[in-house]
């Protein structure tokens, strides 16, 4: 069993090491000298399992990432972020395991059977996502602020890029990364704004802190493996 988990993270890189080393001390750091919940620390230490995780292109992201989808929709709750509670519940959690189904069925190879081939999107389906995500944004924020959500826009916003990033996550697209990026940021100022107010969740902030890093980090990977991909197509022809 020690041997199969080692050959699971023999090929993690410097950064990969270094990135959840000091992201997973900083947390626990955190959660001792600000007495933040246990709950927040888990679905923080999961969470940053599974996007370094997927930035590799491992399929078994997939098992720490259902996880963090129930413990983080707890959390949001308490904040009143209902877009990320009915995000992560309604969708996300569903979303996993079929995310898990798709990624076996499109492995690379018997010897690589953890990583997955990856894929770029045309321009027109580019700006057809866009305008959609827009489009609902201003729908689903209306919705929340009825419900008296705190920051709907932004929320709706975050809520909508993240159903959006999943199928792109999916569908192993690289631009996944690029919407991840901005879904990171603009979370980054919710949970801010949630810590400025009564000063809990610091393991959140961190959590989606990390996924930032991560997610450049996500895409300079993916990118230099779609031209690695298409450099062995040529070959292989």
């Amino acid at each position: 069993m020690i041997t199969k988990w080692t050959g699971y993270f023999a090929d993690w890189s410097w950064f990969e090491r270094l990135w959840l080393l000091a992201f997973t001390v900083v947390n626990v750091y955190l959660f001792f000298a600000l007495d933040d919940t246990l709950i927040g620390l888990i679905a923080s230490l999961t969470g940053m399992l599974s996007v370094v995780l997927v930035a590799k292109g491992k399929t078994w992201n997939y098992y720490p990432g259902i996880i963090n989808v129930v413990l983080y929709a707890f959390v949001a709750y308490g904040q009143k972020y209902y877009g990320e509670v009915m995000l992560n519940l309604l969708y996300f959690l569903p979303m996993q395991f079929i995310g898990l189904f798709m990624w076996r069925k499109n492995g690379l190879s018997e010897e690589k059977r953890n990583d997955v081939r990856v894929a770029v999107m045309t321009n027109r389906a580019r700006i057809y996502w866009s305008v959609l995500c827009l489009a609902v944004t201003v729908v689903y924020a209306w919705v929340l602020k009825t419900m008296g959500g705190a920051l709907p826009f932004i929320d709706s916003l975050t809520a909508v890029l993240s159903i959006v990033a999943m199928i792109f996550m999916v569908k192993r697209f690289v631009e996944q990364w690029v919407v991840w990026i901005l879904i990171d940021v603009l979370t980054i100022y919710m949970w801010l704004v949630a810590f400025m107010r009564d000063g809990n969740d610091v393991s959140i902030l961190v959590m989606w802190t990390a996924y930032l890093v991560n997610a450049i980090y996500g895409w300079l990977n993916w990118r230099t493996q779609y031209r690695m991909q298409k450099e062995e197509k040529v070959w292989e022809q």
